[in-house]
């Protein structure tokens, strides 16, 4: 079996914004269900770490995209495990036309988590560190691999949202693909006529649930740059991430 994952998806018409392109949450969905069909098909993926009360938590994300695909197109995503440490494993993603052309890169870290503790577990515990077996340490990921996202306390408060049964996942905690649609949806319609998503990045601090309140402060940190705090209702913070428009 090839140490690289390939996976072929469709920018369904409903899975696409007004342009006819396709949304981000849905390409980083689609990211996620890559890099769980190719852990899975390896022996690490969730199906198995569920039955030993382990699971993988996403802890960093970042997208930074050409464009995106329109609706219709049939594109690939590429993903493989770039490193893996005790606690954390590294993997990144291409997303790659049947063409050739490349429309862009992920780069993604994931904890494995004990799903009683709630808290990190060995990564190399399983199969005696099988995950080795499948590092690719020679294939080009061409985008930063981000840093930690700097806010000051000048950073306004946006909007305030209740969370749902469709925000919650697999896992008990909100979905990491909420937080980034719920991210986006801070700027209006008529920003996206005028921009477009040329990266997006998100690190995730603290888990929350349903039920719980979410706050978005957001401060613009550069020329077409923004970052944006999640705040839960008990004032602890969740996540931060940045967005480059273009």
């Amino acid at each position: 079996m090839d140490k690289i994952g390939c996976y072929e998806f469709m920018a369904e018409p409903f899975h696409c914004d007004f342009s006819g392109r396709l949304f981000m949450g849905h390409l980083g969905n689609h990211m996620l269900n890559a890099a769980d069909f190719h852990s899975s098909a390896r022996g690490f993926g969730m199906k198995y770490l569920m039955t030993i009360k382990r699971s993988w938590v996403l802890s960093r994300l970042a997208i930074e995209m050409n464009e995106m695909p329109q609706q219709y197109t049939k594109f690939n995503v590429e993903t493989w495990v770039e490193s893996a440490m005790r606690y954390f494993t590294s993997r990144n993603f291409a997303v790659v036309g049947n063409d050739g052309y490349t429309y862009g890169y992920g780069r993604s870290i994931w904890a494995m988590i004990d799903t009683e503790s709630r808290q990190p577990t060995d990564i190399f515990a399983i199969d005696n560190g099988a995950i080795n077996n499948w590092i690719v340490k020679d294939k080009d990921c061409p985008i930063d691999k981000g840093g930690r996202v700097k806010m000051s306390e000048e950073a306004q408060l946006i909007r305030t949202i209740n969370t749902y049964y469709n925000d919650v996942d697999i896992n008990g905690h909100i979905n990491s693909v909420k937080y980034i649609e719920h991210v986006l949806d801070l700027w209006p319609l008529d920003w996206y006529r005028d921009h477009n998503i040329r990266r997006f990045e998100i690190a995730y601090v603290a888990e929350a649930h349903g039920g719980d309140q979410l706050s978005f402060y957001r401060e613009q940190t550069g020329d077409n740059e923004y970052c944006v705090r999640i705040v839960r209702s008990d004032g602890t913070e969740c996540s931060r991430s940045k967005v480059i428009f273009c």
